[in-house]
C-alpha cells in the first residue's frame, strides 16, 4: 500500500499528499525504524531547501509504482528526488520529461549512473583523508580492502584524494572473504604503529561485519594501528573515527541538485560522494592511539564509548 506525508504529517491509505499540483516530489522506501527517521529528516531538509510544498510519498516493498507514476503525472511534477533502491526503481518508470535526483544509494549500474545525478551514501574519501590528517598528523599511509564490483569508482576518487594529502593509498582488491582475509592478513603484518590506518568502506564483500570485522579491528587494537570508517557503528566497535551521513544538510544538498534542474540548468550526472557528514570518534581508542582528542574542538557529533 501506498502512503504519503505531508507536511511531517503521515497520510495512510490511499490518500495522496493535500498540498495543490506541485513541481516537486520525494519518493523514498516505507521501512520500519531507524531509517524511518532517516528519511523524514531528509525529506526535512529537502522542503527547508525548497521553500515550497513537497510531497513525500514512501513506497512499501510490496507496492506497484504505476499508481504512483500516474498520480506524479496527474500532479504535473516535473523533478523526483527518488530515495533508496525503491525510489531508483520508480525512478526508472518515469516519462523521459521528468527530471529525477536520485539519493540514499550507495552506489548504481554503470548504465543508471550516467542517466542520472546519483549522490551516493558512500563518505567522500578527501573527507576523510583530511579528518585522518587533523586526527593523526604524522600518518603517512592507508590501506582499503574493496570489492572492485561495488567500489571502484570510489577508489578512483580515493587515489586522488590521497595524493592531495601527501597519503600513500594501499587498495587491495577482494571479491569474495577468502581474498579479503588474506588482503587483511597482509594488511596486519606490515601496517606501521602511528603511522598508517585501514580505511573500512561500506563494502558487503570486504567488510563482513560478524566474523571477519571484530578480528581486524582486534589486530588493529593490538598492533597500535588506526582503523578509520565510513561505517559510524564501527566506531562504537573500536574504529578511531568514521564519518556518517549529516541528513538535513543531505536533504538540503539534494533539493539544490534538483531545483538546479527544474530551473533547466545542467546537473552534473553519475556518482557523487557523500559531503554531508558528521564524525562519529573513540575516545578510548584515540588515547589507545596515543591521539588527544577533544571532542569540541574536532566538532565531533558522536562520541563512544557513550557516558
Amino acid at each position: 500500500m501506498l502512503a504519503a506525508l505531508s507536511g511531517g504529517v503521515a497520510v495512510t491509505g490511499p490518500a495522496w499528499p493535500a498540498e495543490g499540483p506541485g513541481t516537486l516530489a520525494v519518493v523514498y522506501p516505507d521501512i520500519g525504524e531507524p531509517f524511518r527517521t532517516v528519511f523524514t529528516s531528509i525529506l526535512e531538509g529537502i522542503r527547508e531547501q525548497a521553500r515550497q510544498p513537497v510531497p513525500g510519498y514512501p513506497l512499501g516493498a510490496d507496492a506497484g509504482t504505476a499508481a504512483l507514476v500516474d498520480e506524479l503525472k496527474r500532479r504535473d511534477t516535473r523533478v523526483v528526488i527518488a530515495l533508496g533502491r525503491s525510489g531508483l526503481k520508480l525512478a526508472a518508470a518515469m516519462d523521459r520529461g521528468v527530471g529525477v535526483v536520485v539519493g540514499c544509494v550507495l552506489a548504481v549500474p554503470e548504465a543508471l549512473a550516467q542517466a542520472y545525478p546519483v549522490h551516493s551514501l558512500a563518505p567522500d574519501p578527501a573527507l576523510i583523508f583530511a579528518e585522518l590528517r587533523r586526527q593523526m598528523p604524522a600518518a603517512r599511509r592507508v590501506f582499503v580492502v574493496h570489492d572492485p564490483q561495488q567500489n571502484a569508482w570510489l577508489i578512483r576518487l580515493a587515489q586522488e584524494a590521497a595524493k592531495a594529502q601527501g597519503l600513500e593509498l594501499s587498495a587491495y582488491e577482494a571479491d569474495d572473504l577468502k581474498r579479503a582475509t588474506r588482503a587483511y592478513q597482509e594488511i596486519v603484518a606490515v601496517a606501521e604503529p602511528r603511522r598508517d590506518a585501514l580505511w573500512l568502506p561500506q563494502d558487503s564483500t570486504t567488510v563482513e561485519e560478524s566474523t571477519l570485522l571484530p578480528l581486524v579491528l582486534e589486530e588493529a587494537w593490538r598492533r597500535g594501528f588506526a582503523t578509520i570508517s565510513s561505517n559510524a557503528l564501527h566506531v562504537k566497535r573500536g574504529a578511531l573515527f568514521a564519518l556518517y551521513p549529516d541528513n538535513p544538510a543531505l536533504g538540503r544538498s539534494l533539493a539544490l541538485s534538483a531545483l538546479e534542474a527544474l530551473a533547466g540548468r545542467r546537473v552534473l550526472r553519475g556518482l557523487q560522494p557523500l559531503r554531508d557528514v558528521l564524525v562519529a570518534a573513540n575516545l578510548r581508542t584515540a588515547a589507545h592511539l596515543g591521539i588527544d582528542l577533544d571532542p569540541r574542538a574536532r566538532r565531533i557529533a558522536k562520541v563512544y564509548p557513550e557516558s
